[in-house]
This record gives structure tokens, C-alpha cells and sequence, in this order.
């Protein structure tokens, strides 16, 4: 893989606008109107959320792959319809966006859910 030119300067400012923060995946469900779409339920630690995930096709099983890890999420994007269903979140994975099959962003250690990034 060639990595893709960096992306355009940004200030702190801007980089202070995203708010990515460490949630548990509690459950992947099944999405049956879609051949990528899998839904997410994830614990934030004072709130959960549903979150849409398009991993279907990348991983052989991700109910038992990714169910009970944490990982880092956007949690201030607009929620978003896919599929005829909400999704509250973005899952923050690395990989995905130079065609390299996905693999999540972790915590090296546990954290609170709800834990900031940054």
C-alpha cells in the first residue's frame, strides 16, 4: 500500500470540534434488509447508542469478533438513516478509507466508557 497524500491543514480549533470518545459494543445484531449493514448497541457509559456499521462483507463473524470490546467512536456527527434505521454514532476504524481490510481503534487498556480521545 502507498499511503495517500495528507489531508490539508487543520487548526486545533477544528480538531477540538470532534468529539471521539471510547464506547463497549454490547451487541451486533444482524441488519436483514442489507448486505453490509450490521447494527451496533453501544455503551457510552451514561447512555447507549445504535450505531450502523457497514462490515458485513469484511468479517467473517463480527458478532464474535468485535461483541464486548471497546473501541473509539464520533459521537457528534448527525445521526444518519441507512437502511430505513438510525445510526447515532460513527465508528472510528482504521483502514477502510485506503481499501485495507478495517480493523478498530482500541483502548490499549480499559477505560470508563465515555472516555474522550485527544
Amino acid at each position: 500500500m502507498i499511503p495517500a497524500p495528507i489531508k490539508p491543514l487543520i487548526s486545533f480549533e477544528d480538531l477540538d470540534k470532534i468529539d471521539i470518545r471510547v464506547g463497549t459494543i454490547l451487541a451486533v445484531e444482524d441488519l436483514a434488509n442489507s448486505e453490509k449493514l450490521v447494527r451496533l448497541k453501544v455503551d457510552f457509559g451514561n447512555h447507549t447508542r445504535s450505531v450502523l456499521v457497514g462490515m458485513k462483507k469484511e468479517r467473517q463473524n463480527p458478532k464474535v469478533e468485535i461483541e464486548g470490546k471497546q473501541a473509539l467512536f464520533v459521537v457528534n456527527l448527525e445521526s444518519r438513516k441507512m437502511a430505513g434505521e438510525l445510526s447515532e454514532a460513527m465508528i472510528f476504524d482504521i483502514g477502510y478509507a485506503d481499501k485495507v481490510a478495517p480493523v478498530l481503534a482500541l483502548p490499549e487498556k480499559p477505560v470508563p466508557n465515555g472516555t474522550r480521545a485527544g
